[in-house]
């Protein structure tokens, strides 16, 4: 691991953890939005298999030496490799797409805000590892941000919340990602464009079969203009991109100090609301806001 481009602005972009985790909770928000706005074009597991299957083949001219010279050392962990391309790619990602397809994106941003405490059980249950005092605080303090942004700042709201079986699949695969973040710190030593082109290679395979029962099912697929460019949106920002920053975030200062960073998705989330589709910004935003970036800095100070 330990690798960064070689010159340049890539060379400093890479050696920022905090920015790189702040590009991915950018990149996710508007995956969770993008995910409910095509749920009637295209099913879960099909788009779950564009998304990896894609980002794979963009990858690959960019990752084929390195695949080359690592071949060796991915052999020796083929088990490891199999089980994070599982999780971290299949799995996860398809139980959230087909969550979207039953519930809000409110309840999906709502949702994701949990999963820093999901990443801090797997970190002891694997590993022995807890929260320190000042993560937990910081923790609270930007997830309560998250429920103020969430529910316009009203208790009302919060009590009139409900939740379904696709709440409820989300959940699960947060759980799951949970896992992938905290079991990434033993991914073999492997240059990370090697790494991301066979993880997501993995997780298209694991989703082939599922996928040709999607279609033969009777579920299609609209190929309109809002679905090529929700490819193409999917398949280079939340996989290709986020990923990438999301391992070099976790590499540069760990699981449970980047964990909090997904507060940041419904920050995002509501300001693409504001932007995109006419929203208006009103008080409780800017609390919400204001509480998830002290709890991020709270969580994040050594």
């Amino acid at each position: 691991m330990g690798w960064v481009p070689a010159a340049g602005a890539g060379r400093r972009l890479f050696n920022q953890p905090y920015l790189l985790l702040v590009l991915t909770s950018l990149f996710w928000a508007g995956n969770t939005i993008l995910g409910r706005f095509v749920a009637g074009h295209v099913p879960p597991i099909t788009l779950a298999f564009v998304r990896w299957g894609g980002a794979c083949l963009i990858l690959l001219p960019f990752a084929a030496r390195h695949l080359v010279r690592d071949w060796p050392v991915m052999r020796e962990h083929v088990g490891i490799m199999a089980l994070l391309g599982f999780t971290g790619f299949s799995v996860y990602n398809t139980l959230a797409y087909y969550g979207l397809q039953y519930t809000t994106a409110i309840n999906g941003l709502l949702l994701q805000s949990v999963s820093p405490l999901f990443v801090a059980m797997w970190t002891f249950v694997l590993f022995g590892e807890r929260l320190t005092p000042r993560q937990t605080g910081g923790i609270a303090i930007s997830l309560s941000g998250v429920l103020v942004i969430v529910c316009h700042g009203s208790l009302a709201v919060l009590r009139g919340l409900a939740f379904n079986r696709g709440d409820v699949s989300f959940l699960v695969a947060l759980v799951i990602y949970g896992f992938y973040v905290a079991y990434l710190r033993q991914r073999p030593a492997i240059h990370p464009l090697s790494f991301l082109a066979v993880a997501m290679g993995v997780g298209a395979l694991f989703l082939f079969p599922a996928m040709t029962w999607e279609l033969a099912s009777g579920r299609t697929v609209i190929l309109d203009a809002e679905s090529l460019a929700s490819f193409a949106f999917v398949c280079i920002f939340p996989s290709l991109l986020g990923y990438l920053f999301l391992n070099r975030g976790i590499e540069l200062v760990g699981a449970n100090r980047a964990a909090p960073f997904i507060h940041l998705v419904p920050v995002f989330g509501s300001v693409l609301a504001i932007v995109l589709l006419g929203e208006q910004f009103r008080l409780y935003h800017a609390i919400g806001y204001g509480l998830v970036f002290s709890g991020i800095t709270v969580a994040t100070r050594r």
